[in-house]
């Protein structure tokens, strides 16, 4: 792999919001590994942003070690950890949420962050001056209802986020997140109406759908030098929808 320029993970990037990050990062010059538990579409996605393809299940350790070891010499100057449970979640309250599904949604969006933020702290320690962008939701914020499982694993997110700052400073590590709102992307939502969307679109100060390309710029800044003294804050980036 190529370590001539600025190079970048995104996790979940074979589709959605990930896949919109890594063609926006790819556009801005980084050099993208596109990592997806789906390995095809992975390596579409890295056809298409000219980067490599990392097949890894971020919920098993093992998954995160082997990719790790996939990327053993690479200095890792950015990580974008997306990959997450949402879009197939059915809405429900709380109490009828069954622990199968609770720990499956935490295992990915927070366990899986941690495991492999965790394995690839060689790559990214190498760098020097490497950068953790982590995508929560503005869904905490407003306390969602009926996704309390995916609500508290993206509050969960934004404090492991804090620590990581605190943990990292010393290895010239910055660690900050990003809290998007509804994200309209081609990953068909069933568990949603179009009349829900457009009221939620209504709500925003800025009132039309986000898609994925509304977040690049922010994870770009938050990921370059730029943003140099900003380290274990939370950006909000969802139209105005909660003012923070």
């Amino acid at each position: 792999m190529s370590t001539e320029r600025k190079t970048v993970l995104v996790t979940g990037s074979g589709q959605g919001i990930g896949r919109g990050v890594a063609l926006g990062l790819a556009e801005r010059g980084w050099h993208v590994l596109v990592a997806d538990i789906d390995e095809q579409r992975a390596k579409s996605v890295a056809a298409e942003v000219g980067g490599d393809a990392v097949a890894v299940d971020i919920s098993s350790a093992e998954s995160c070690r082997a990719a790790a070891d996939q990327l053993s010499g690479v200095a890792l100057d950015g990580l974008v950890n997306n990959a997450a449970l949402f879009s197939t979640l059915a809405m429900k309250p709380f109490w009828e949420i069954d622990e199968a599904e609770w720990n499956r949604v935490l295992g990915v969006n927070l366990t899986g962050t941690w495991q492999l933020t965790k394995a690839l702290l060689p790559a990214l320690r190498r760098s020097g001056d490497a950068s953790i962008v982590n995508v929560a939701a503005s869904a905490v914020w407003i306390g969602r209802p009926n996704y309390a499982h995916y609500v508290a694993s993206k509050a969960g997110l934004i404090g492991l986020t804090y620590v990581m700052s605190r943990e990292l400073a010393g290895a010239g590590i910055r660690a900050n997140a990003v809290t998007p709102g509804s994200v309209q992307t081609e990953i068909p939502r069933t568990t949603i109406t179009a009349e829900q969307v457009r009221r939620q679109v209504e709500a925003q100060n800025v009132q039309r759908p986000a898609t994925p390309g509304d977040l690049v710029g922010v994870v770009a800044f938050l990921l370059g030098s730029d943003s140099g003294f900003v380290s274990g804050q939370t950006v909000n980036v969802d139209g105005g929808l909660t003012v923070r």
